[in-house]
């Protein structure tokens, strides 16, 4: 998305690692192998499609390979006629020949229901003049509900601080079994830092893949564990949107800080190799912007999206500079509501006239019994929200009144 600051800048970060003092979390669902493809494996579809997407008529399907490729997604208003062809975006008029296939469809009609297939075509050798190919391999034909962006209501889930626990995925999930949703939200440290591919694979991109990604669409973004470890600059490349942006569906403006950090840049585990600071400082003057837009003024509500809060999350810095940045801008552009995760303890925090001007609601963490679904729902006249653990007991909601 243009508006997103990450995708702007990670290219001009220096590859490498970010070392956390030689500190390893143990998780017994951790999974943790060799990023490097066997070459001499068969050439397969590694997972996906899963989809991602910024509504407003576009939907973006990606999808990992063993091996570069030239890739494809057909599709069509039938399953048996994908009459359409895309392909990912062209970069500097060369078509993406990669492992990491993203293709975004847009123009879509609102409302309506796609059906896809993805298609991959190995690359067996590429010379200057010659290109070999080798075998071509598709996926099964699914299918997606364009989500009409005027529409009058709105639901979707929200998890968060998941940390490289992959079987909460569905057992949260199944919580709301049965009910449709728009989207599913991955509000940050859906890992406990980035070690390599298949830990993206195995951990995340392969549960939503078996559980809704085919079909419905996620929107993530990145936590304050999600900038740590060796494997943090390649992270964004395995989505379409992982950090800030804004969208309108249905009566709500959408609106998401990537809050960065929690610690200083200055912090001897980063090695003098990160800038946080200035990131959430770019994206406050972009903030300041976002609320003077139409789009942002004329939305029935407003929802702030963002994995450290803008308050109520202690004294660490990144904290407290998002308190500091965010807040005041917040509260001019009369934000409705705040989701939120980081803090590992589920809570429903009330406006206060003096310091936040609207509700923050917190998810809980990784921990059996600490475990939330946030579910929302809006439409032209409230927002309801409710909070459940994983027992499915309701811990917190709230219901944001139309002012």
């Amino acid at each position: 998305m243009k508006e997103n600051l990450l995708k702007e800048n990670r290219r001009s970060f220096l590859k490498g690692g970010l070392v956390l003092g030689g500190l390893t979390l143990l998780n017994p669902e951790r999974v943790i192998s060799s990023p490097v493809p066997d070459q001499s494996e068969e050439f397969k579809i590694i997972t996906g499609p899963y989809l991602q997407t910024n509504f407003g008529n576009s939907i973006s399907i990606l999808w990992i390979t063993s091996k570069d490729s030239s890739s494809w997604v057909e599709y069509g208003l039938s399953p048996d006629q994908l009459d359409k062809k895309a392909y990912g975006k062209s970069e500097m008029g060369f078509k993406p020949a990669g492992r990491l296939n993203c293709v975004k469809l847009e123009h879509l009609k609102p409302g309506m229901t796609y059906h896809y297939k993805i298609v991959s075509k190995e690359i067996k050798d590429f010379q200057p003049y010659k290109m070999t190919y080798g075998d071509t391999i598709s996926g099964n034909t699914e299918s997606f509900l364009n989500t009409d962006p005027s529409k009058e209501e709105v639901s979707f889930l929200m998890l968060n601080d998941l940390h490289d626990r992959p079987k909460s995925i569905p057992r949260l999930l199944d919580l709301d079994k049965g009910n449709k949703r728009d989207f599913i939200f991955f509000n940050g440290d859906i890992f406990d830092y980035q070690a390599d591919e298949q830990q993206i694979i195995n951990n995340m991109l392969q549960p939503c893949v078996d559980y809704f990604a085919r079909s419905i669409p996620f929107v993530y973004v990145r936590g304050n564990h999600e900038t740590r470890g060796k494997f943090a600059r390649d992270f964004p490349e395995y989505f379409d949107q992982v950090g800030n942006t804004a969208f309108t569906l249905g009566p709500v403006r959408f609106v998401i800080l990537d809050t960065g950090e929690d610690k200083e840049d200055s912090h001897p585990v980063y090695a003098g190799i990160v800038d946080f600071d200035q990131y959430r400082e770019a994206q406050a003057v972009w903030l300041e912007n976002e609320i003077n837009r139409k789009e942002f003024k004329n939305a029935p509500f407003r929802v702030v999206m963002m994995h450290i809060p803008p308050r109520y999350s202690g004294d660490a810095h990144g904290a407290v500079h998002c308190t500091k940045l965010f807040e005041p801008i917040m509260n001019r552009g009369k934000v409705d509501l705040v989701l939120s995760g980081h803090t590992h303890k589920y809570i429903v925090h009330q406006p206060d006239k003096k310091l936040n001007n609207y509700p923050i609601i917190i998810g809980g963490g990784p921990k059996d019994g600490f475990r939330t679904l946030t579910k929302i729902k809006a439409t032209n006249k409230q927002i309801q929200v409710s909070m459940v653990d994983d027992s499915g007991k309701e811990v917190g909601s709230y219901l944001v009144a139309k002012r």
